[in-house]
């Protein structure tokens, strides 16, 4: 079984997006502090204030820290919880999305922009129109690029219906189709939306989409999309079960078949994650709660290669490892 590497144990570092640019692997995780406020489902002990880059020159090697890019109070439209970002690239210029809770305690997207893929980033003044929930993923595809979002339960996506807030949330039944992560097609300034964010549809064996009731492949956070072999690869965690799945579809839009499971429970609450090839070998950054004792607010970033069988599919790997 391929081991895994912890990239900044000296610090409590999650949800790590990795983008090759320049030539290096750069990641993008949130960094998470000790709140002293009791932990809960709506996620209100993540007290995390700001972000840092890290980088690579190989996986195996030295990583570098280049401190704090971006932070809360440089946000004009800032509440509290920076959870989850992604970076894009074009034009020599990159943006990074940010998830925001605002003023109102309602969470958001934003936009931060810099020249260099280091930071720092300086933020817009208001965040995207129409956005809402976390956890956004940016993913390009002959020069247009597609914003994925979303997160049940702390994530607040169970407030929303067709891109509308309900009076109150809600989730459907158990037999019916699950709540889906969104997925936006962002407009030529990188800035908005170019369209009304859509489902991100999983689908089962049969294809029909998979229920709000079944927890073991059920759409939770943390979506990820990336291309193999001409396929479009949703992932996703589900969250309370604690595994990475993953779903396989022929356009970023969708729908997508679920397939398997990419990575097992590991130790603390769900796991959030990037995929990247690099250097001709794909890997998994991930996290898990275990140098800080479990505690599942205080999190550390790993790495492991992944691998893919003949068939396309992605080999699983443990995440509790042994021995």
């Amino acid at each position: 079984m391929k081991r895994t590497r912890y990239l900044f144990p000296q610090d409590y570092m999650a949800d790590p997006s990795a983008h090759v640019f320049e030539g290096k692997i750069y990641i993008y995780p949130s960094h998470d502090w000790e709140s002293g406020i009791p932990e809960n489902d709506n996620g209100d002990h993540f007290n995390m204030k700001d972000y840092h880059v890290f980088s690579l020159d190989d996986v195996d090697g030295p990583i570098t820290d280049h401190g704090v890019v971006l932070a809360v109070e440089n946000i004009p439209w800032s509440g509290r919880q920076l959870w989850d970002s992604d970076v894009a690239f074009k034009d020599s210029k990159y943006y990074l999305y940010f998830s925001l809770k605002d003023q109102n305690d309602i969470f958001r997207l934003g936009v931060a922009i810099s020249d260099k893929p280091y930071g720092p980033f300086i933020p817009q003044e208001n965040p995207i129109k129409g956005s809402y929930s976390i956890d956004p993923c940016v993913f390009e595809e002959n020069g247009e690029y597609y914003i994925y979002f979303g997160g049940i339960w702390g994530g607040q996506l169970q407030r929303y219906r067709n891109n509308k807030a309900l009076e109150s949330a809600a989730f459907p039944a158990d037999n019916e189709p699950a709540l889906c992560a969104k997925v936006a097609r962002l407009r030529d300034d990188m800035l908005e939306f170019a369209e009304e964010p859509r489902d991100v549809v999983i689908l089962d064996e049969n294809g029909q989409p998979i229920t709000q009731g079944d927890t073991d492949r059920r759409f939770f956070e943390a979506s990820w999309m990336h291309k193999y072999n001409g396929k479009y690869y949703f992932s996703y965690s589900t969250g309370d079960t604690h595994l990475l799945c993953y779903a396989i579809g022929d356009n970023p839009y969708g729908p997508f078949t679920y397939k398997g499971v990419i990575l097992t429970p590991v130790i603390g609450w769900t796991t959030h994650h990037s995929i990247v090839e690099y250097k001709g070998k794909w890997y998994l950054f991930h996290h898990d709660s275990a140098p800080s004792g479990g505690r599942t607010w205080l999190r550390s970033m790993k790495v492991v290669e992944l691998e893919y069988n003949p068939d396309g599919t992605i080999k699983t790997i443990e995440g509790l490892e042994k021995g």
